[in-house]
């Protein structure tokens, strides 16, 4: 403080007297908040934060010298991944509406500029080269206006791939550098705990499991066997949601040794004492048990296949047909039933509380004055009763092949909303690396169902959102026309008695690895049989900032108004024009349970399945047994080598009914019977996600009743 005030010209020995008791304070204020640690400045009691694109500032007019007319004073966040995308936010002075920036050397295009006002600019960063990188903003073509920010943004040598996962860790993560020299004996730490299985692929690739860990940014650190270090901070998030790459099969051929790792699905924690058994008949197979770590080791002449199943009281179980690999990782699902509260608490299912983010922003139209709001010009004006002029904002979707769903009157926007550059929007969201899509257009609420036609879209990407944080002055240009046709050739699988009777054609735009982006008008009905082409209109064109994304197109095969199976669907059939018709006629037949039938009694003889030939190709059958008043899902998987290419199928499995703790009781079940087709599939990798629909390019389902016996 004496600094600041002979800083600012202070003089006399007056001034200095006055001046003490405020250092003192100062000074006191230091010692008490350094007793017991010492802590830096940037932290609080919550630990270290990640990037925030714009969380305002306080006010620092006596700390920080007057700027210059034009300058760049910070980039936020100020680091990021070689390969560009994130959505970053320039303070300066002195930006116009006209701005252009330059980070690197490299020339943003426009579209990836907005200016908010004079001192921020809102960006998406381009590729770069790893290390800092000089920042240039220069409004127009006036050099006078050209200012500079040495080392404004910094290029981390490698991201991860995924950028997140969930906390009880084992995510299989792929480490992509730029000019790296990764070797083997190179280790990997996650908020310095070890990322295990290390993978050097190449001298820029590597992969590892990552360790469990506590929501948020995580610090990733490779290190290489001469020592040379180098980290990436917040370079891994952890969150709740589950990424499907846990769990599965792995390893080396099954021979002599066969390992099989049980896990808690929700908490990641290991299931001591789960039964495994090995074989497809109980009588003859071989039943071992997990230790505490949740881990069983087998040995004996065990290749080239064997079925294991497993499961534990209280937790759904689960079969993997034919195993042709010597590593199996299971995860169990508890199962939520007062029978499993026994002598304590019921299985925990919540795992750790889920962490979400606020964002805030505003939709920004062009057309105005500088700086100031725009009236919505590319959406019309209501023309009747009930039609309002309204945007709506979304997260990107896994299934292309969903309908589009009118989100609740409240989240709605509106021209009346407040705001500086645009219309005020808030939501709540999961955490992670996020991107966003608006539409606005019209809607009629007074109808039944409401509809909503859409006319202009937004998109932004790259926000960093942390677990429980908030990030603010997100800004989504709504410069978008939904003015594009798509045409799709359609065909549909062979009909059985139960059906399919009617098939969903739609279209939707895969945006990046984000997701898709669905639109009220992207989806039309026919019914069965049909053979032909149909037109979707009010897709975007893939120009501006939906360069490089695809028009991805799927069908949906139904049985009657509610969607009900027999059904079949088809989606990932991506193109980039959309003057060319979208070919959707690989569909997968529908297949059927020969025996038993309706509602036999099953007591543990095969599964007798069947299916017409033609169609694309089944990869894997999954069959999803309800049992137990529904409690009880019993999941069976089992790759198409292990059927007959011809004739009946059948499919043999242990008869858990016999074994109480596995919960699955006499009575009525229901089997769900799916058959998968997935792109160059490897059984021997198989993935807990291609268990599910987020695993297969296509499937088709047909649901069975039938009855449990008793053993």
């Amino acid at each position: 403080m004496a600094q600041a005030a002979r800083s600012r010209g202070w003089r006399g020995d007056t001034v200095r007297w006055l001046a003490l008791p405020l250092l003192s304070l100062s000074l006191a204020s230091c010692i008490a908040r350094s007793e017991g640690e010492l802590r830096r400045q940037t932290e609080d009691d919550a630990g270290p934060i990640g990037p925030v694109l714009d969380s305002g500032a306080e006010d620092a007019r006596f700390d920080l010298p007057d700027a210059a007319p034009h300058a760049v004073l910070a980039v936020s966040p100020p680091h990021g991944p070689w390969r560009g995308g994130q959505l970053a936010t320039l303070r300066g002075n002195g930006f116009s509406s006209a701005a252009r920036v330059w980070i690197g050397g490299l020339e943003l295009p426009a579209s990836d500029v907005l200016a908010v006002d004079p001192t921020r600019l809102q960006v998406t960063i381009p590729p770069g080269e790893p290390g800092p990188q000089l920042v240039v903003v220069q409004n127009g073509e006036d050099g006078s206006t050209r200012a500079e920010l040495s080392g404004g943004y910094s290029y981390d040598a490698f991201y991860a791939d995924p950028p997140s996962g969930p906390t009880s860790g084992g995510t299989r993560v792929r480490l992509l550098g730029k000019g790296t020299q990764w070797e083997e004996g190179t280790e990997v730490l996650v908020d310095l705990k070890p990322c295990t299985d290390v993978t050097v692929v190449s001298e820029t690739e590597l992969e590892c499991s990552v360790p469990q860990g506590t929501p948020g940014g995580k610090n990733l650190r490779v290190t290489t066997p001469d020592g040379v270090a180098v980290d990436v901070l917040d370079g891994y998030l952890y969150g709740d949601s589950d990424n499907g790459f846990r769990g599965g099969l792995s390893g080396g051929q099954l021979g002599q040794t066969l390992k099989v790792l049980v896990l808690d699905d929700y908490t990641g924690q290991a299931i001591g004492n789960a039964l495994v058994i090995l074989g497809s008949d109980l009588a003859s197979a071989t039943q071992l048990r997990t230790s505490a770590k949740g881990l069983v080791q087998a040995t004996g002449e065990l290749g080239p296949r064997v079925t294991v199943t497993i499961g534990a009281k209280c937790y759904q179980p689960v079969t993997f047909v034919d195993v042709p690999v010597d590593t199996v990782t299971a995860y169990l699902r508890p199962v939520l039933s007062v029978d499993c509260i026994g002598d304590g608490d019921p299985p925990p299912v919540g795992g750790s509380p889920s962490y979400g983010a606020n964002l805030a922003g505003e939709l920004v139209w062009q057309g105005g004055r500088e700086f100031e709001k725009a009236s919505w010009t590319n959406v019309p004006q209501p023309s009747s009763p009930g039609e309002v002029e309204a945007a709506y904002l979304f997260r990107f979707t896994a299934d292309p092949t969903r309908e589009f769903t009118l989100p609740a009157e409240s989240a709605r926007i509106t021209p009346s909303a407040p705001g500086n550059l645009g219309y005020s929007f808030a939501m709540a969201t999961g955490a992670g690396n996020l991107s966003l899509y608006a539409l606005a257009g019209i809607e009629n609420r007074t109808l039944s169902p409401p509809t909503f036609v859409a006319y202009a879209m937004g998109v932004v990407r790259g926000i960093s959102a942390q677990p429980a944080g908030s990030v603010e002055g997100v800004y989504i240009p709504m410069n978008i026309p939904l003015d594009h046709a798509i045409t799709l050739r359609l065909g549909s699988p062979s009909p059985t008695p139960k059906g399919p009777d009617r098939v969903r054609a739609s279209v939707a735009v895969r945006y990046g690895n984000e997701g898709y982006a669905l639109f009220p008008a992207g989806s039309r009905t026919e019914l069965l049989p049909l053979s032909g082409e149909v037109t979707v209109v009010g897709v975007p064109p893939l120009g501006g900032d939906l360069l490089g994304s695809a028009y991805v197109a799927g069908a949906r095969a139904f049985t009657g108004p509610s969607d009900l199976a027999p059904r079949s669907v088809i989606g990932l059939r991506g193109q980039t024009s959309s003057a060319v018709p979208v070919d959707l006629t690989g569909f997968v037949q529908v297949p059927q349970l020969v025996s038993p039938r309706g509602t036999d009694a099953w007591g543990g003889e095969p599964l007798v399945l069947d299916w017409v030939a033609g169609g694309a190709a089944v990869d894997l059958v999954v069959v999803d047994v309800l049992g137990s008043s529904g409690l009880v899902q019993w999941t069976i998987a089992a790759p198409t080598s292990s059927f007959p290419s011809a004739g009946e199928k059948p499919l043999r499995v242990p008869e858990l009914a016999a074994l109480p703790e596995l919960g699955l009781r006499p009575g009525p079940i229901t089997a769900a019977i799916t058959l998968a087709h997935i792109p160059d599939f490897d059984y021997g990798s198989l993935r807990y996600r291609q268990l599910t629909q987020a695993g297969w390019a296509a499937h088709a389902t047909d649901v069975a009743t039938l009855r449990i016996s008793a053993p």
